[in-house]
């Protein structure tokens, strides 16, 4: 089980997912013009992240015939995680910083859940490997930009 198993596009464009976050924490650490829309980015594309992690989830359990309601209703609540750290900033309160590390924190545990899919469907090899390597580099950036 080793990533390398895995087809060169979703390893390259998988990577290259860690990209938008690492600019934004770029542009963070600079302490310029840009900070503030930095933020915004960083959480913004956070958010997406988790959303899209939940079409996957739930993609996977389609394709592998689950019939449990427990993997569809675990796949709608990145989405709702994510729209709930973004809208502390509509409603002007406290933001971005508490709803960074939030979603940091969901981006680290969002491993677990393909695990416990694993247990239940046949993921290709190297899945989880490459899952642990992105959520954690984005997870890791993500916390990282609430506390520069």
């Amino acid at each position: 089980m080793q990533v390398q198993t895995l087809p060169r596009p979703p390893i390259t464009f998988g990577l290259a997912g860690l990209l938008p976050q690492a600019i934004c924490l770029a542009l963070v650490i600079q302490d310029g013009p840009a900070r503030w829309i930095a933020l915004a980015a960083a959480c913004f594309y956070a958010a997406l992240i988790l959303s899209f992690l939940g079409g996957l989830w739930w993609m996977a359990a389609m394709l592998s015939g689950l019939r449990s309601a427990s993997y569809y209703a675990i796949s709608v609540l990145p989405s709702l995680f994510g729209l709930s750290a973004l809208l502390p900033w509509c409603l002007g309160w406290s933001w971005p910083g508490p709803s960074l590390i939030a979603l940091g924190l969901a981006l680290l545990a969002s491993p677990l859940v393909d695990r416990a899919l694993a247990r239940q469907v046949q993921l290709p090899s190297g899945w989880l490997q490459l899952r642990m390597v992105m959520a954690a580099g984005l997870g890791l950036m993500t916390i990282t930009i609430a506390v520069v």
